[in-house]
């Protein structure tokens, strides 16, 4: 089994990373695979809206980074999306990848169904549970299974490396990636 894990930061080892790395350890420790994907390596365009995706399961209307990372998403068996919350909500190459995947995942239902997934934001002040709703919006329309945690699925911290010093974030993490492996592992069977 394997998890594909989306860095919706244009900082590719900043908190963001951190908290993606931290959930992937504990689903590592139920071994599963993670592949932590890094969407500022694809810059992406948003969405034309021209619908041409339509009977095809990728996009074919923009040649950028999209359809190599759509693809990890609908090879894996979860999904964990994991954006820095910039200005009050996911950054712009989380809203693209979204966006774009919403409309092929649209347009050809039922191409994420039964997966597993979660959200997690790296937040300095605000903003957080707005970035976090609005990723596990994206994974519920699709039919993904959302595990949780003991708190929303942020954590504080500026400068990188700042998330480590917030304790119960990344407790909350470490929990997180033991609930996305054991569900995981409940919808394979």
């Amino acid at each position: 089994m394997r998890l594909a894990a989306f860095n919706g930061s244009s900082r590719k080892q900043g908190n963001t990373r951190i908290l993606l790395e931290t959930v992937c350890e504990e689903v590592r420790k139920a071994d599963i695979d993670c592949k932590i994907i890094s969407l500022a390596d694809a810059p992406l365009r948003g969405c034309l809206g021209c619908f041409a995706c339509r009977g095809k399961a990728r996009c074919v209307a923009i040649d950028d980074g999209f359809n190599e990372c759509f693809t990890d998403m609908l090879e894996a068996d979860g999904i964990l999306l994991g954006s820095p919350v910039y200005s009050a909500d996911v950054s712009a190459l989380m809203k693209a990848f979204l966006e774009r995947a919403g409309v092929v995942c649209a347009t050809n239902p039922g191409l994420l169904r039964h997966k597993a997934g979660a959200a997690v934001a790296a937040v300095r002040r605000a903003g957080g549970l707005t970035a976090v709703d609005g990723m596990n919006h994206f994974l519920l329309n699709k039919e993904v299974a959302l595990a949780g945690s003991t708190y929303w699925n942020m954590v504080y911290g500026k400068d990188p490396g700042d998330v480590r010093r917030d304790d119960e974030g990344m407790r909350n993490m470490r929990n997180l990636g033991e609930n996305l492996a054991w569900l995981m592992w409940r919808l394979a069977s």
